[in-house]
Order: structure tokens, then C-alpha cells, then sequence
């Protein structure tokens, strides 16, 4: 047998392995996979769905502050929705309007985190209720930076306006989804790595 195979080129196994150096397992079954694929992460998505949350809610801004701050509301469905524009220095829904410098912070604070948990980020459902809430900051942010009354201290432009409920915009809407989104999935077990706990 040796002899064949020292012929024919093909490799004794080590003594006392067993092995098949065709396969590089025992009794030549074949390799198995290593466990623990997760798959690809998630970056790329949360990216998207933040660029695409920042470009409605910037452009949507920039609209209606053009063609209707200081001007008469929009009827969207009657008095039930309307379009009209507030500059609002407070958190989401017009609160806390005296915190402003320690909001912005906050939205600095929470984007961050985002990016920390990106780096193990293998979920597309967690991808994208980041990606909401990514997007949503990175949008009042931007008005907390760059509109007056100066920066850290920027109004943020809000024209949503339900009836009996505070006026709002697009980023507080990806915000909250995206929180009612991470809120579900906690529930369900799913972790932004992919995991799922049977607790």
C-alpha cells in the first residue's frame, strides 16, 4: 500500500491519526464547517435606511420652510393634519425647550452608541431600526448645528401637525419607529449580533 502510494504521489496519513489526507478527516467522511457563521453584517444596511431617513427629513425641511414658514397652514385631511412650521428648540413633540445645548449632546451621545454597536451588527431588523434612529438624530442634529439661533442652540424645524398632538417631522418619526422597532425585537430575543435568546 505504501508502496502504491508513494507511486501514485498521494500521501500516507500520519500513524496514529486516521486520517484522509484527501479530506483532512477521520475515516475520509468530509469537513465539517466551523461553527458560528453569522453571516454578513448589517453596516451597509443601517447606512442606507440612515441616509435615506437624513435625506427625507433635510429635504423635507428645507421645502417647507421655503414655501410655507410665515404663511397660512396646509389642510392635508381637513383640520385632522396640517402642514405648518414651528422652529422648535425643545426634544421631539416641543418638550423640554430650555434644554437645548443638553439635547444636542444627547443626540451627539446617542449616535455614537449607534456606531459602537454597528461593529457587531449581523441583524437586518436591528440594522434597520438603527438606521432609523441613526438617520433621525443625524437630522435634528443638523438643525441643532447649523440653524439659528446658533449652534448647539439651533431650532429644529418641525410642520407635522396632527390634530390635538404636538407638531413634529420626519427624523422624530424615524425616531420613534425605530425605538418601537429595537423595543419588539428585545421582546422577540433577537440581539443586534444576530442571537436569539429562548428565555
Amino acid at each position: 500500500m505504501a508502496e502504491a502510494e508513494r507511486i501514485t504521489g498521494t500521501p500516507e496519513p500520519e500513524p496514529g491519526t486516521g486520517a484522509d489526507p484527501t479530506t483532512g478527516s477521520e475515516g475520509g467522511g468530509p469537513v465539517e464547517p466551523e461553527p458560528g457563521g453569522r453571516g454578513k453584517r448589517r453596516i451597509g444596511a443601517l447606512l442606507l435606511v440612515a441616509l435615506v431617513v437624513y435625506l427625507l427629513d433635510l429635504g423635507s425641511k428645507v421645502l417647507v420652510v421655503a414655501k410655507l414658514e410665515h404663511h397660512e397652514p396646509i389642510e392635508v385631511i381637513g383640520t385632522l393634519l396640517q402642514f405648518t412650521v414651528i422652529r422648535n428648540r425643545g426634544a421631539a413633540f416641543s418638550m423640554g425647550e430650555a434644554l437645548t445645548i443638553f439635547l444636542t449632546i444627547i443626540a451627539a451621545v446617542v449616535i455614537v452608541v449607534i456606531i459602537r454597536i454597528a461593529r457587531k451588527l449581523y441583524s437586518l431588523p436591528w440594522a434597520i431600526a438603527l438606521g432609523l434612529l441613526l438617520g433621525g438624530a443625524f437630522g435634528n442634529l443638523t438643525d441643532r448645528l447649523f440653524r439659528s439661533p446658533g449652534v448647539f442652540e439651533g431650532a429644529v424645524v418641525d410642520f407635522i401637525a396632527p390634530a390635538h398632538f404636538a407638531v413634529f417631522n420626519l427624523a422624530d418619526s424615524g425616531i420613534v419607529c425605530g425605538g418601537i422597532l429595537i423595543v419588539i425585537l428585545s421582546f422577540r430575543g433577537l440581539d443586534p449580533d444576530g442571537t436569539v435568546h429562548k428565555d
